[in-house]
């Protein structure tokens, strides 16, 4: 199976002025565990996870005032949506994340696959698996 079979296509898309507090509240409406952050400065792309967002909460930050900048991964690992599951579960394992910003061509997100997605797709049971 191929990353884009498995892949949400849900994106949320923020920019790195955000809050913790908006992009968590986003990523809860969106129910989603990832956003991806858009620099329109750089147009570079980078990720913002549930656990950035938990890190800097349980370090002592106020996610009133954090701007997600400060807890964005840039040195983002990509996925092609004709990467194999294997590939991807791969990728994951080596850069120990779990989460990976699918990109058709050129910096175009399409998607984002995370290790539930990949999880779902390996279940023998294909069940849905509540959230």
């Amino acid at each position: 199976m191929l990353v884009r079979d498995a892949m949400s296509t849900v994106v949320l898309t923020i920019g790195p002025a955000h809050t913790l507090r908006q992009a968590a509240q986003l990523m809860s409406a969106r129910r989603v565990g990832a956003a991806i952050v858009f620099d329109p400065e750089t147009f570079g792309l980078g990720i913002l996870t549930e656990r950035d967002i938990l890190n800097a909460i349980g370090a002592g930050l106020d996610p009133d005032q954090e701007p997600v900048h400060a807890h964005t991964t840039t040195d983002v690992v990509f996925a092609a949506p004709q990467w194999t599951l294997d590939d991807a579960a791969a990728a994951m394992l080596r850069g120990n994340f779990r989460h990976l910003i699918v990109l058709e061509s050129g910096l175009e997100p399409m998607g984002v696959v995370s290790v539930r997605d990949i999880v779902r797709c390996w279940s023998p049971t294909k069940a849905a698996v509540p959230a």
